[in-house]
Parts: structure tokens; sequence; C-alpha cells
């Protein structure tokens, strides 16, 4: 039996991976864990075989009364614990990074790949990217350190991007039609990824993200259609929206491009269990879960 240690034990990638290892309970034992006193540095973690470390600051600000707080968060608090999971016993660390490392859909032309440089265009990304490179020192045989660069993440329930786009998806008449390309993650796919990352032991950093490219007009016809009502896509804005990507932090968002090249997601096999249309379904439909 493996035995797993979450922290961020509120976080939404948290409450779903416990849900998702759930279902073979006796393969795995998992606890969560609260790091947002001293209190952790108490708690012997040579009690388990993996460390998740999923707490953090998630959201993007510009605000620059927040930089400290990123830094002290995302980064120091990582290498922390990546340090006492290593000095207890621990034999694998995960750390939950993000594409954001690479900058954003106003900097990133080309798909990702193993040679592109990253370059954070915020204080969220460097963080991150910071703590990376603060725990990688620490791998040896016996301490395998995993680093997960994921794309956006959605599911049932999720909150920012998605949910505001889907909201949008359901009560707007028209939706502009542009030609763009992101990489997502539905966190069933992210789920079992994690899972076979833990059952292999694997040690790296890695990429995953679903099976296909989303187009944002396309994604928000899909949307639509579960909830059975119909929308009018129209090239019409095309031209001034154009324009103004790379201005607007907005538009960027929503319909910029920020993917990974395919081939460096595959260094795992069989954790796209959902494609784009069923994780769609899985995360409009009301059921909680299939």
């Amino acid at each position: 039996m493996k035995r797993i240690l979450i922290t961020g034990k509120n976080s939404y990638i948290g409450q779903n991976v416990i849900r998702w290892l759930g279902k073979s309970p006796n393969e795995y034992m998992v606890d969560t864990i609260s790091v947002r006193d001293d209190l952790w540095k108490d708690v012997d973690f040579g009690h388990y075989d993996v460390i998740l470390h999923l707490a953090g600051i998630a959201h993007v600000s510009t605000d620059p009364k927040m930089e400290e707080l990123y830094y002290r968060v995302n980064r120091d608090l990582t290498i922390e614990l990546a340090k006492k999971a290593k000095a207890d016993g621990v034999s694998q660390f995960i750390f939950m990074s993000s594409i954001i490392v690479y900058g954003d859909a106003s900097t990133v032309e080309n798909p990702i790949t193993r040679e592109t440089i990253p370059k954070p265009t915020n204080f969220y990304g460097n963080s991150k990217l910071q703590a990376e490179e603060g725990i990688k020192g620490l791998e040896d045989d016996n301490f395998r350190i995993v680093i997960i660069r994921p794309p956006m993440i959605y599911g049932k329930d999720s909150k920012g991007n998605y949910a505001k786009l889907a909201k949008l998806a359901r009560i707007t008449p028209v939706f502009p039609d542009i030609d763009n390309q992101r990489s997502m993650l539905h966190i069933d796919n992210l789920c079992e990824f994690v899972r076979i990352i833990i059952d292999n032991i694997d040690r790296g950093t890695f990429f995953p993200q679903n099976k296909e490219y989303v187009k944002t007009s396309e994604m928000v016809k899909l949307i639509v259609e579960i909830h059975d009502k119909t929308i009018i896509l129209t090239k019409v804005f095309n031209p001034i929206i154009k324009v103004l990507i790379g201005r607007s932090l907005l538009l960027d968002k929503i319909f910029g491009n920020l993917r990974y090249d395919f081939s460096i997601s595959n260094q795992v096999q069989g954790y796209q269990v959902v494609d784009l249309r069923q994780s769609l379904i899985r995360t409009e439909s009301s059921d909680a879960h299939e």
C-alpha cells in the first residue's frame, strides 16, 4: 500500500486526488495536512512514501504588495517541505508547478518543447520556477523529485477562468470564432496521471495535457450543446480581437495560444482517460462525478 500525504488539504486538486485514489482503498492510504502555520514541522513525514505538495497561491496577481507572499509560500515553503521530507525518509516528493513558468499567451508563440526556456512574466510563475530550482538539488537515489507543469486544469466545480468562460457560454447568444490552440487538462486526467506517477515511483519534470488542443470557440459550442442550447459563432469581431491580443490580458486568456507540443506529454502513458467532449460532459453535468 502506498502512503501519501497531501499538502493543501482543501485544494481543488487535492480533494479530487483523494476521490480518485479512494476508488482503490486497499492500494492507497491518503492523509492531508495544513501548512498554513508551523505545526507541520512537528509531524513525522517518515510515515509516508509520497508527499504530494499542492499548497500554494494559485492565482496570478500583479499587486506588488503580494510579491513577498508569493515567494514565501510558493518557493520558500516548498523548499522547506522538500528538505524535511528528505530528512524524514520520504521516497518521492511531487510538486505541482504550472505551465505559467514559460510565460503567458502574449509571450509564448510556438508550442512548448523540452528545449523551450522558461521565461515567467509574473511573480507567480517566477516563484514556481524558483521553487523547482530549489528542490532539484535535493534529489538522490533515495529521494525522487517530480515536477508537474500542468496547463489550465478544469473539471466539475473548478474555479477560475474555465468557470467564468462556461458561465458566459451559457448566457451569450454569440461568441467570436477565433482560431487558437490551448493545452488544457481535465481533473480526472490529472488525477490518473498522479496515480501512475506514484505507482511508478517516477522522477523528473512532466507536462501532462489532454489528448487534443482546445479551440476556445469550439469548446464554448460544446458547452452550450451539453446544456441543450444554441450559440452563433461569428468572425465579425476577429479583426478587432486580433489587434488587441497581446495587449489585453483578458483576451489573451480567452483567445491566445498556449500549448505543449504533444511529444513532451507522452512520457507517461494511459492517463488521458477522458477526451474533450467527455470531460466537458463530466464538468457540466449535474451529477458530481461519473
